[in-house]
């Protein structure tokens, strides 16, 4: 296969052989609640009985954070402010390799919903067992000192 720029892959998607890479965005979402950090899993459209976190396709002209933020607010009727790209995953859906660049948002408003997905906040520990991707909890243990490192954030350090 032909190996492809992380900018380039993320902007568009593109065909090597039989398999097609797809390029997609998602947001791993938290608000502090009572001193409590609670995290924002949604359940996947595909296979409902998983949880994850909300995620979709870049669409043409829109920057993969962007499309993080859309799909936030598309999937689980949430706004956030973005502190920046936490990781990327890779798996494949039948014939197509699907490329996912995270961005961890701090809650900011609610909105309303356009798609009809059951949301859940949870604490750190709940959302690392309830997470149907290994890959996704350990995305979400990378976010935890980006999360503890925001002024904004209160001491949540001595709950883990």
């Amino acid at each position: 296969m032909a190996l492809v720029s992380s900018s380039d892959f993320h902007r568009k998607n593109f065909s090597e052989g039989t398999l097609t890479w797809i390029a997609q965005a998602g947001a791993i979402a938290f608000k502090v609640v009572n001193d409590s950090l609670l995290i924002l899993l949604v359940r996947a459209k595909k296979n409902p009985q998983d949880w994850i976190f909300p995620k979709g396709h870049i669409e043409k002209g829109e920057t993969a954070e962007a499309a993080a933020a859309r799909e936030l607010e598309e999937e689980a009727a949430i706004r956030g402010e973005s502190l920046g790209l936490v990781g990327s995953l890779n798996f494949q859906s039948g014939d197509e390799i699907v490329s996912v660049a995270h961005y961890l948002f701090r809650f900011f408003a609610e909105v309303t919903q356009t798609e009809k997905r059951e949301r859940k906040w949870c604490d750190y520990d709940e959302a690392l067992a309830l997470l149907s991707h290994r890959d996704s909890a350990e995305l979400l243990k990378k976010a935890l000192p980006i999360i503890e490192s925001h002024p904004f954030t209160i001491d949540i350090r001595k709950s883990f």
